[in-house]
């Protein structure tokens, strides 16, 4: 059951995209049949509505599908999505009259030859690698746009032939879209001839979530090609005119290659979002060159020390990225050159030394998506020179790599994404360097300084921020909002147009509003490293520039020295960050805490917080807990505070943990009925059978006190744990806690939490609320589900009924299932339902079971969930219910 859960949604993902095909395919297919009549069929602004439709659509079903490993079908739906986005924003601009027919050739041209090619190296090694289907789609869809570029150029070539084969794509799509849909609607019944995916479920199944390769690689190379042949088009005579029509392809390439950044950073691949990054802020500054000639006539004036900069900045990520692998250090030399090439004229883009490039980097994504693409699968690679940085540095004690990185920190949890401060600070350095350029109060737009600003200084830093949050880093993530929310306000105000020459009061109201939130974060940095201090620091200084200025009181000089300051301290902690996070050792320190404070992460607490992905750590924890501590663990619903029954001492410090610990009985957890075999002669064979259905889960089962907790050797632990009349038993659905158990034996549990208070659901909080009463944690990221257990009475069993202190997050209606199968194999005969034990111990478990709530129980407890629950000398609350 459950992996037919888990394939559903993945065969309807798979079907949405390709169906998403086939519908965007029919539209432009329908389109360019009426081309040729007086009023098309379509208009020019509806097809591009949804054409962006469609787009959004395929670029949902090729992020998920992204979870798995069909890394062509991912690449084809992405780069589909990102060509008919852009073109849909040409559409609409040319139905709204903002292009002219004349204007359409030199808008579409760029953007399709990139596309053509990048189509047709998909298909290749689609053919090679056996993938019919989007072989078809893929070398189809590469003819129509080659179709559509002559059509351009010679009327001869008609629009009909466009047509046809966006109708052979759109024919291919809708068979395979129906028959994967069909098979998952008759649950593997029905499969037509050639839509088999089987073969690459096999073939696909050693990628481990976390450490796979990262898909979206190729995607982002296909929009470096974009770029790149939009000025390459225009050196090369393709098209006569850099103009408004060329936006959308740059643009379009900007957010979706801002999209593979994040993406990337989901894959753990730090270099590689950083590297996307950096192409993300040049495809939007590349972009705004070309807008901008709506409204200024003059051309746009570069900062060279902004550019400089970032050829450093792409140099030494070049740098980093050849220990991955030659090549792809090579291939960030190319926007070294670039960046270089663009600083050495004033005319920037429009130069022709930097457009020469492009066709270099045209040429080089091209090649880096064929290597990306064919290695994925080809059991002869393509050698790109992957491991000898690496063995150069293996002779060496000085630069060791780090073999395999542990991107989550242990106390701060296991995040879906790799740590972004190598981008966040190299934004901080190109916001910085970007302000030192002094722009004319006239035409404040003509000085390219507002998308470095709001996009590097702005956005990216959100984005950082963002992804810091989701690693724990609140601190960090806190400052790289404030910031990025600073740039973003300052730059559209200085570099917009909208502050001029007008100085005023409520400005500088809401500077030092601002500053006020980077004083608490400077006052915060005293206690995290020395680095982020003067980081946060310094940007005050800046902060401070800004006020002055707002105030018409800034000294000559001060603002850029202050941002010069700034960019510095950001470039060394973009070198820490990228040095720490690359080798073994730290190489460039960020120096230890100005201000320590007790406790975990202080330096002072002895307190382990071990990852439970390791069986190293479980070790640790089962040590800790066989020399009598206590420790908080993971389960499968909330942390627990827990103690090894064979251990008096940390079973009683456990109990005595919890405040009002007297109205809190512990509860018993094992890893296998196999722990109760000794004693199996003590219970009756249906509440037996019972236990052997429902477990393991998140049932906890409150049973009658008796002999069978001999078995155990709990001596003088017993009486902390349940009541004198009934105890509540469970064997959690969780591998960690299992696997914790079988090294130490049953453990005694608790909930993770003072009385009263809410629930653990982060080992974060288990130190936090505990404190040195916890020896150490056993730490697994956010817990898996906060729902209470059910919490199922079983005093009553043999009389055909069970009672429910709890209905949590297994249902009532599975917990009576699992009893009626029970029953029924019984019924038949199946077992012999006898009971071992003499006549005084029937009565006694007789007389238990009278005293425990009936199924009438079961809709007060639902109907009053904060009642305390009181049957059969089994106490429990409504928090307790949860823990069991």
């Amino acid at each position: 059951m459950e992996q037919a859960g888990n394939e559903a949604p993945e065969t309807l993902h798979y079907s949405v995209g390709i169906l998403s095909i086939a519908a965007g395919s029919l539209l432009l297919a329908v389109n360019y049949y009426s081309l040729a009549s007086a009023i098309p069929l379509i208009p020019s602004t509806a097809l591009g509505i949804l054409l962006l439709i469609t787009a959004a659509v395929l670029a949902y079903a090729g992020i998920r599908k992204s979870q798995e490993n069909f890394s062509l079908f991912v690449s084809l739906c992405l780069t589909i999505s990102a060509l008919w986005c852009s073109a849909g924003v040409i559409h609409i601009l040319f139905g709204q009259g903002v292009l002219s027919a004349t204007d359409l050739r030199n808008a579409m041209v760029p953007g399709l030859a990139a596309f053509t090619l990048g189509l047709l190296i998909i298909a290749t090694v689609g053919i090679l690698q056996k993938e019919t289907i989007l072989s078809i789609i893929a070398i189809a869809i590469s003819l129509s746009t080659a179709h559509m570029i002559a059509m351009f150029y010679n009327s001869s070539f008609g629009s009909s032939a466009v047509a046809s084969n966006f109708l052979i794509v759109c024919t291919t799509c809708a068979y395979f879209g129906v028959a994967r849909l069909l098979y998952f609607l008759s649950k593997k019944r029905i499969l037509l001839p050639g839509t088999d995916l089987s073969r690459h479920k096999v073939n696909d199944q050693t990628k481990v979530k976390g450490t796979g390769r990262n898909d979206f690689i190729v995607i982002g190379l296909i929009l470096n090609m974009v770029s790149a042949s939009v000025f390459g088009c225009k050196l090369l005579g393709v098209t006569n005119k850099l103009f408004v029509g060329q936006v959308p392809w740059l643009w379009a390439a900007g957010i979706f290659q801002t999209g593979v950044c994040i993406l990337s950073y989901r894959c753990f691949d730090m270099l590689m979002a950083t590297f996307f990054g950096f192409t993300s802020i040049l495809r939007f500054a590349e972009g705004y060159c070309l807008l901008l000639q709506m409204w200024q006539s003059a051309e746009p004036v570069f900062p060279v020390p902004f550019l400089v900069v970032f050829a450093i900045l792409f140099f030494i990520l070049a740098l980093f990225m050849t220990c991955r692998s030659l090549l792809e250090g090579l291939y960030l030399l190319s926007f070294v050159a670039y960046c270089i090439a663009v600083a050495c004229h004033p005319n920037g883009f429009f130069h022709g030394g930097s457009q020469g490039i492009n066709v270099a980097i045209f040429v080089a994504s091209a090649l880096m998506e064929l290597v990306y693409l064919y290695n994925t699968k080809a059991v002869s690679k393509i050698p790109i020179g992957k491991d000898i940085v690496k063995n150069l540095l293996s002779h060496t004690s000085f630069l060791k790599l780090r073999q395999e990185k542990d991107l989550q920190a242990p106390f701060l949890g296991y995040s879906k994404y790799a740590d972004a401060e190598v981008l966040g600070h190299a934004c901080s350095v190109l916001a910085a360097f970007a302000i030192t350029m002094t722009g004319d109060s006239k035409t404040p737009l003509v000085t390219v300084v507002l998308p470095w600003v709001v996009i590097a200084g702005g956005l990216f830093q959100l984005i950082c921020g963002s992804v810091a949050f989701s690693r724990g880093k609140t601190l960090e993530s806190s400052a790289y909002i404030l910031y990025g929310m600073m740039w973003t306000i300052w730059g559209f105000t200085r570099y917009g147009g909208l502050y001029g020459s007008t100085r005023g009061f409520n400005m500088a109201v809401g500077i030092i509003c601002f500053m006020l939130f980077n004083c608490f974060i400077v006052f915060c940095t005293l206690f995290l490293n020395k680095a982020w201090f003067i980081y946060s620091l310094t940007f005050n200084l800046i902060l401070i520039s800004f006020l002055l200025d707002a105030v018409n009181v800034l000294p000559v000089g001060y603002d850029i020295a202050v941002t010069i300051i700034f960019g510095l301290v950001s470039f060394y902690c973009f070198l820490s960050a990228l040095f720490n996070s690359t080798f073994e050792s730290c190489q460039i320190p960020l120096g230890t805490p100005l201000v320590k404070l007790s406790g975990f992460a202080g330096g002072s607490s002895k307190c382990p917080h071990l990852p439970s992905r390791r069986a190293t750590s479980v070790k640790k924890i089962a040590e800790i807990m066989m020399d009598g501590g206590t420790c908080g663990i993971p389960t499968d619903t909330v942390y627990v505070l827990v103690a090894a029954c064979n251990r008096p001492g940390a079973v009683e410090k456990a109990y005595k943990t919890k405040l009002q610990a007297e109205e809190r009985p512990m509860s018993l957890w094992i890893s296998s009925l196999k722990q109760l075999e000794p004693a199996k002669h003590l219970f009756s064979p249906l509440l037996w059978d019972f236990m052997q259905e429902a477990w393991p889960s998140s049932i906890s089962l409150v049973i009658p006190r008796g002999e069978w907790l001999d078995c155990f050797g709990l001596k003088e632990s017993a009486k902390y744990i349940g009541t004198p009349q009934s105890i509540a038993i469970r064997i959690p659905d969780c591998s960690v806690t299992t696997h914790l158990i079988d090294l130490i034996g049953p453990i005694a549990v608790t909930s993770a939490n003072p009385s009263g208070e809410a629930d653990t659901t982060h080992h974060n909080q288990v130190f936090a609320k505990l404190g040195k009463k916890v020896d150490g944690v056993l730490c697994d990221g956010p817990s898996p589900e906060n729902i209470a257990s059910t919490v199922v009475d079983c005093t009553k069993i043999e009389s055909g009924n069970v009672g429910f202190f709890r209905v949590g997050i297994v249902p009532k209606s599975q917990v009576l299932q699992i009893l009626e199968k029970v029953q029924q194999k019984h019924k038949h005969g199946h077992i012999n339902s006898a009971f071992t034990g003499d006549t005084r111990e029937q009565e006694e478990t007789s007389h238990l079971s009278s005293t425990s709530p009936d199924q009438t129980h079961t809709k007060d407890t639902e109907q009053n969930p904060q009642k305390s629950y009181m049957n059969g000398g089994f106490s429990m609350s409504d928090e307790e219910c949860e823990r069991h």
